[in-house]
């Protein structure tokens, strides 16, 4: 049915504006989270340039650890940003955030390699990661928040998730983008110097969100600024400590199997399953895709039966089929068993990846919400999810390759656990469970 007749005008206007906020705020999101994705999916490329070694597992290795590098500075972003958007605006933190994008993405796109700086190379390409990642610790946070505000009450589970379908659309574009270089540059071209055409176009991708994150109206309100406690890590931590475990516990699962099933595997396909990188950068975007929206869906969904519920199917669900899922991947003989794998995989975790942001943001007061949301998701981001690569190439790289399949399954009972302590209703914004 359609809502009923008796709202006005400017009721109508206002919805408009709010979904206007939305698209200009997911806009800076889509193009933070490319810039940050294009390294995985370009570093099969350049590893060589900057870690030189004879063996690809080792090369692979290294550039993981550089990744997870990338995941360190995110606490100090989220804090960073988080504390700036709780005392001085949303808006303020997300156009300060996208700018240091800019200046990692257009850093690595002109870094010299190995052969003409030496050591200097890899540990340059370290310090443009950590702006990165310390750009993308506050965005994630703050991005989370000016949505959740922003959105519609009984629809924010919905709106919300466009923070997703614009994170797996920054996925998606990298993805996407490798694989139109692949058409036109041979592999030895890419290797040599095509890589950096990504990065080059994220970073002038990242000015054109400024312009439009410029034009977002503030949601924060003055006297929620002017609170003693805005922007307190200490308030934050003494006062909502249980939400600030429940974020941490659900992220460090969540963030877990969420790059198993997508960083992770384009490698994974080619160093276990055998595939060639072209295919599996081709299966990546075609699961990516899915996945991506999948995510409105799911988000619709929560606003039906409740984020509780939602966690509860996904954390459940992964925790019993990550390991015969990965296990029929290792033996994948074609690109579509291969795709149909992940893409199940992927449909799982999009019940929690569709609300990451809103069942976060639900749980804190607006004057340590984008802290609450940005320093706790980024903490357990960095050790869990910036690590999975790395975990998982390291088991590879010692013969006992399955058990990172174990090791995430056992963070997925974490999460059941997290999952089922959660409120029933969600204790601020207030509409975080299907009505009785």
């Amino acid at each position: 049915m359609v809502a009923n007749t008796g709202h006005s005008a400017s009721d109508h206007h206002s919805t408009r504006g709010k979904i206007g906020a939305i698209i200009a705020a997911s806009s800076g999101n889509l193009v933070e989270w490319f810039d940050f994705y294009v390294y995985s999916f370009c570093s099969i490329y350049f590893a060589g340039a900057f870690f030189p070694s004879a063996d690809r597992t080792t090369q692979l290795l290294n550039t993981a650890g550089l990744f997870a590098a990338g995941f360190l500075a995110r606490p100090v972003g989220g804090w960073f940003f988080g504390r700036m958007a709780d005392r001085h605006g949303r808006r303020g933190a997300l156009i300060a955030s996208v700018l240091t994008m800019c200046a990692g993405s257009l850093g690595i796109a002109s870094l010299p390699t190995y052969a003409q700086i030496g050591v200097w190379a890899p540990a340059l390409l370290m310090v443009a990661r950590l702006v990165q990642g310390f750009a993308l610790g506050g965005e994630y946070g703050t991005a989370a928040t000016y949505m959740s505000e922003v959105s519609i009450e009984g629809r924010r589970g919905f709106l919300s998730s466009f923070q997703y379908v614009t994170l797996i659309g920054g996925q998606l574009l990298a993805s996407l983008v490798v694989v139109v270089l692949q058409q036109f540059f041979p592999e030895a071209e890419m290797k040599a110097w095509a890589w950096r055409i990504p990065f080059a176009i994220g970073a002038l991708a990242a000015l054109c969100a400024l312009v439009a994150r410029l034009r977002l109206q503030e949601t924060a309100g003055h006297e929620a600024r002017e609170d003693k406690e805005a922007g307190s890590l200490i308030a934050l931590l003494q006062r909502y400590p249980k939400a600030f475990l429940s974020v941490l516990g659900f992220t460090a699962g969540g963030s877990l199997i969420f790059y198993t099933f997508t960083t992770y595997m384009q490698k994974f396909l080619v160093n276990s399953s055998g595939m060639s990188i072209a295919t599996s950068s081709r299966i990546m975007t075609v699961c990516l895709f899915i996945y991506m929206c999948l995510q409105p869906v799911m988000g619709a969904l929560s606003d039906r039966i409740g984020r509780r519920s939602n966690m509860l199917i996904f954390s459940i669900g992964a925790a019993l089929l990550t390991v015969p899922i990965i296990t029929l991947l290792h033996g994948a003989k074609s690109p579509l068993e291969a795709g149909v794998l992940i893409t199940a995989a992927l449909a799982l975790v999009s019940f929690y990846t569709s609300i990451s942001g809103i069942i976060k943001a639900e749980l804190f007061p607006t004057q340590v919400r984008a802290l609450g949301v940005g320093f706790a998701y980024a903490l357990a981001n960095a050790v869990f999810g910036g690590s999975a690569e790395y975990v998982a190439l390291w088991a590879k790289s010692v013969g006992h390759e399955g058990v990172f399949y174990w090791y995430v399954t056992a963070m997925m009972v974490v999460v059941v656990a997290v999952s089922w302590a959660l409120p029933r209703r969600a204790p601020y914004l207030g509409d975080g469970r299907a009505q009785s």
